[in-house]
């Protein structure tokens, strides 16, 4: 723990959180989403259990650094284009997000009433972990790399994750509630998971988009949705 007291790796250590804390938002919407199909009396214990997966993975691929350093080294090609390791799971994990949210904004805008209650009766706890897991280790591969190449310091990097994750803890619920509550915002938050799953596919395919154009859209999408609520709250007042 002697980093505490180095300037430069505390500097290091806060941005590493606001970078983990940024990189969790995305799980933080999917797995509120994924858990407000849940019987409301399951849906906050499936959170916690989901942010808490999301940290033992982090934190075990921190000590798995060789061996995700490996996953760096190209495994096949195909049109021209090598995939690693990382790749194929960059790769997967994108599309996978792209099916499940286009799946839930099907859900929202074209089943509703007796539907809509069915499916939430028929999806399972299990179901539901499972895909936050799946999920957990596309975000946590992402999120470690980014640690790797920020500092050496493994403490630091634990230190920053467990930071991040009790944020996540404590802001998985207002924000789940937020997103239950405005229809728009579901939709836009699955929007964004679109775009994320479209980004990490490129990344995969090494084709990579910066992330400042990603976050750009994403902010003003939000601004612009905070004026819809804003006027909208009005007009009924």
């Amino acid at each position: 723990m002697e980093w505490i007291t180095n300037p430069d790796l505390l500097i290091a250590f806060f941005t590493l959180t606001f970078l983990e804390i940024v990189l969790g938002i995305d799980n933080i919407i999917f797995i509120s989403i994924l858990t407000g199909r849940l019987p409301a009396g399951q849906q906050a214990k499936a959170r916690r259990v989901g942010i808490g997966l999301a940290m033992f993975m982090r934190i075990g691929l921190v000590f798995s650094i060789s061996w995700l350093m490996r996953l760096t080294a190209p495994l096949l090609t195909v049109a021209h284009v090598e995939l690693s390791g990382r790749d194929l799971i960059l790769l997967l994990g994108g599309l996978f997000l792209l099916y499940k949210s286009v799946k839930e904004i099907h859900n929202k805008v074209e089943e509703a009433g007796e539907n809509e209650l069915d499916q939430k009766r028929k999806i399972s706890y299990a179901s539901v972990i499972t895909q936050i897991l799946v999920v957990d280790l596309v975000f946590s591969l992402d999120s470690v790399i980014t640690a790797v190449g920020m500092v050496e310091d493994i403490s630091v990097m634990i230190a920053a994750i467990v930071v991040s994750v009790a944020v996540m803890m404590l802001s998985a619920t207002p924000i789940s509630n937020f997103v239950q509550k405005h229809p728009a915002v579901k939709i836009l938050a699955l929007a964004f998971l679109i775009l994320i799953g479209v980004s990490l596919i490129g990344e995969a395919l090494d084709f990579h988009i910066p992330k400042g154009y990603i976050y750009f859209a994403r902010a003003f999408s939000v601004a612009v949705e905070a004026i819809n609520i804003q006027i909208s709250s009005r007009s009924k007042k």
